[in-house]
């Protein structure tokens, strides 16, 4: 995580939303209400921005070890990654850093709407989402299979009832490296900081240990500084058949079952070379539409979209 210059903030030409910009952090922000509620939540949303990357910094070693109880960071943002990392980490590896993008995301969307009268907001860090939602109010955002190619394979409807206000997604053809082959695995939790980390989970399962058809190189390789040190991360997938296509899912909708099933996540939608799968804890959710509702935890069945 570097920035060579430092945080920009602009309204894009829609007049509608708020581009924020600092080094890896990439975000649109845009908020629902009236007009002068608006402008105070965009002014808090950069006034929060301002820090957010040299916070970060100050801790990045920490961010960057599998986190240790009795060792948190000391940065707002830095803590919440820790604290959510740290309730994934018994049986699985992962760092801090896996959440950095929905826990950017989490803090801009909690200091933008403090205080404020909105209907609704959301905070888009380069595809993992923050979202605020007043009773009554409701979001609905496309679901993407294949960020190569945009194919757009659903939407997700998140209502104010809903345990959900966060998104995030994760995947081998995504902004970072990934030990599995997952073409994208989209996550709604409570929080985008959990939806981040159980994405990048999921993504991770779907995989195929010793393929051929996979491509792989040490982390450390590409980017001497990775969390992920001189662990396999995936470069290029050819084309896999049925079978290879289905084994690889069945391992990540198993680790999908397993955080459904323990209250963490509420669904989870995995794609890999054009076939779907969705978990959720309601197997009768409205959240993903357009796509093949899959199992329930607990529940391994083959299913094509």
């Amino acid at each position: 995580m570097t920035a060579t210059h430092g945080p920009v903030a602009a309204m894009l030409p829609d007049g509608r939303r708020l581009h924020l910009q600092h080094g890896p952090s990439d975000l649109i922000v845009e908020a629902y209400g009236q007009p002068n509620e608006i402008a105070l939540a965009y002014r808090q949303a950069m006034g929060a921005f301002q820090t957010v990357i040299a916070d970060l910094m100050t801790d990045i070693h920490v961010l960057r070890c599998v986190p240790k109880p009795g060792s948190p960071p000391q940065g707002i943002i830095a803590r919440n990654m820790w604290n959510a990392a740290i309730t994934f980490s018994d049986e699985r590896f992962i760092t801090p850093m896996a959440a950095v993008a929905g826990a950017i995301a989490d803090h801009i969307i909690e200091n933008m709407v403090k205080d404020r009268n909105l209907e609704r907001a959301y905070v888009n860090n380069g595809g993992d989402i923050a979202l605020y939602l007043s009773d009554g109010q409701s979001f609905t955002t496309a679901v993407c299979s294949n960020p190569e190619t945009d194919t757009h394979a659903g939407n997700s409807t998140i209502h104010s009832s809903d345990h959900v206000r966060g998104i995030a997604t994760s995947g081998w053809r995504g902004r970072s490296h990934s030990l599995g082959i997952a073409d994208s695995v989209s996550v709604l939790a409570s929080n985008a900081t959990v939806s981040d980390i159980a994405a990048t989970l999921i993504a991770n399962a779907v995989n195929l240990p010793g393929s051929d058809n996979i491509q792989k190189a040490r982390a450390s390789d590409l980017s001497p500084d990775s969390d992920l040190g001189g662990r396999m991360v995936t470069l290029d997938v050819a084309p896999l058949s049925d079978q290879d296509i289905s084994g690889a899912l069945d391992r990540g909708v198993k680790e999908a079952q397993a955080l459904c099933a323990s209250e963490r996540i509420e669904t989870a939608f995995l794609c890999l070379q054009g076939e779907h799968r969705v978990v959720s804890r309601d197997l009768a959710t409205e959240q993903f539409t357009g796509a093949t509702k899959y199992a329930r935890p607990g529940i391994l069945e083959a299913a094509h979209a």
